[in-house]
């Protein structure tokens, strides 16, 4: 559902520094809710607002901001309370959301109107009722019933002992490796259509035959690591890109939801699957021996994952294509979740498909988005012009998303992989994104990076072999 019309009143008092020649109307988030935080800092009546997002396994987080006096500016006081809560539902998740502050009560009775299945942001209720079984619940509380901040780390990553199989599910090919001790002795990369199959058994063929593939070359199996676009709590199946064409929520419980529980079951090993996002993080950490990674991959959608200070993997869900990154007007709509200007419209294969056309590169509307990315990917490396506008575009948008970012992710470093990135086209989105964060953000000290070679060929796959220990 579109948001409304009163969104025409997004509007930044000074223009971007970095601004898309074939994409001008961008209004990053970054830059609106900075002037936002500036125009409360300079109001004596604004007031603090505490928002508290909290789960049934008694782990919660808590983001702090600031909202003006009611009356001075109501439209961008709840743009950005809205806009917010979503990012944190879909970068931390919770079903459980306590608000705390003055204004409390009136925000919360807006985001109930919003965050309702009959409301604007119905999509985002019914996919955080999936991943957590329960509706949201949107509460005012005083300052002293918020939870204290517990999060909990995952123990999964970093083993590399034994035989091990790691595979990665994407929306147009399946890779899978076999390890010996860290060691990658077979590796391939076999291309598949996952993403509107109705038949589940279409999904569970492809990934056995991978697994087989990589089994035949390993003396015996200790151990099967995996990463897929989605949310996995226990290895269950909540929310998958990868499974869009099952409708029938039926099929959905019997054969999607455990389908990994199920091949567990087959090979009689310890096995874990996460979202790729997380694993691209670890894989990542792994690589560069950092800690405070985001890794973002962009491929078919946008999956993203996060290692923590620590260098432990989270329980935040990190589902950054449905995070809202542009604030302006009428920007563009994720046909899945009918909201404007979030991330999988600049980071990814549907992003590409929306910015040829601008860039004057007509395709027929037939072609498949993969094709599409490979005809860019062919004129950016005959030098045309037009492809650079697309990359450039992309590069923009990411350097001021990433700023985003770090509002809500203590970063040191960020890994930019998938497909969108392959390439000279790659190279030139790190170099836009570095000048938007050199020019704009100068405080912020984000290393950009992308995977060395050696890296794009195995990390990801020995990253999710190693996610299990051995019994």
């Amino acid at each position: 559902m579109p948001p409304p019309k009163a969104h025409s009143k997004v509007r930044l008092l000074r223009p971007p520094l970095h601004v898309s020649e074939i994409d001008p109307e961008q209004v990053p988030a970054a830059l609106w809710t900075r002037e936002f935080i500036a125009r409360c800092q300079a109001n004596a009546g604004s007031s603090s607002l505490t928002l508290t997002l909290a789960r049934a396994d008694g782990t919660s987080s808590t983001f702090r901001t600031l909202v003006l006096p009611l009356g001075v500016d109501d439209f961008q006081n709840f743009l950005h309370i809205e806009r917010t809560l979503k990012f944190l539902l879909w970068s931390r998740g919770g079903n459980q959301v306590k608000v705390a502050g003055p204004l409390a009560d009136y925000f919360v009775a807006k985001l109930r109107k919003a965050y309702h299945p009959q409301g604007a942001r119905s999509f985002d209720c019914e996919f955080q009722q999936k991943i957590f079984e329960t509706p949201i619940a949107l509460d005012a509380v005083d300052e002293s019933e918020l939870p204290q901040s517990v999060t909990s780390a995952l123990t999964l990553g970093r083993h590399l002992d034994g035989c091990r199989i790691g595979f990665d599910l994407g929306g147009s090919d399946r890779k899978c490796a076999a390890l010996i001790d860290g060691q990658v002795v077979f590796s391939e990369e076999v291309k598949w259509d996952p993403y509107f199959q109705a038949d589940p058994n279409y999904h569970l063929a492809g990934i056995r035959d991978s697994l087989h593939r990589a089994a035949a070359h390993l003396p015996r199996v200790d151990a099967i690591g995996g990463s897929a676009a989605g949310v996995y709590l226990h290895n269950k199946v909540r929310i998958a890109s990868l499974f869009r064409g099952v409708v029938d929520p039926r099929i959905f419980t019997q054969k999607v939801s455990s389908i990994f529980l199920d091949l567990a079951a087959e090979w009689k090993v310890p096995f874990e699957v996460l979202n790729d996002g997380d694993v691209t993080a670890l894989a990542a950490s792994m690589s560069l021996g950092r800690n405070a990674v985001l890794g973002v991959a962009m491929g078919t959608s946008v999956a993203a994952g996060y290692v923590d200070s620590e260098g432990k993997l989270t329980h935040w869900l990190s589902e950054l294509a449905f995070v809202p990154v542009d604030y302006r007007a009428g920007g563009p709509l994720d046909e899945w979740s009918g909201d404007q200007g979030c991330a999988v419209q600049y980071f990814s294969q549907q992003a590409v498909g929306r910015l040829l056309p601008l860039a004057g590169i007509h395709l027929p509307a037939t072609l498949p988005l993969p094709e599409k990315l490979e005809e860019l990917q062919r004129l950016m490396a005959q030098g045309d012009l037009r492809a650079h506008k697309v990359y450039k575009t992309i590069g923009i948008a990411l350097g001021y998303a990433v700023a985003h970012f770090a509002s809500f992710y203590p970063i040191s470093a960020l890994l930019i992989m998938g497909r969108v990135t392959t390439g000279a086209g790659g190279d030139l989105i790190i170099a836009q994104a570095q000048g938007v964060l050199r020019d704009e953000f100068p405080e912020l000290r984000i290393d950009l990076m992308a995977p060395n070679e050696k890296d794009k060929r195995h990390g990801q796959a020995i990253a999710a072999a190693s996610l299990p220990p051995l019994a």
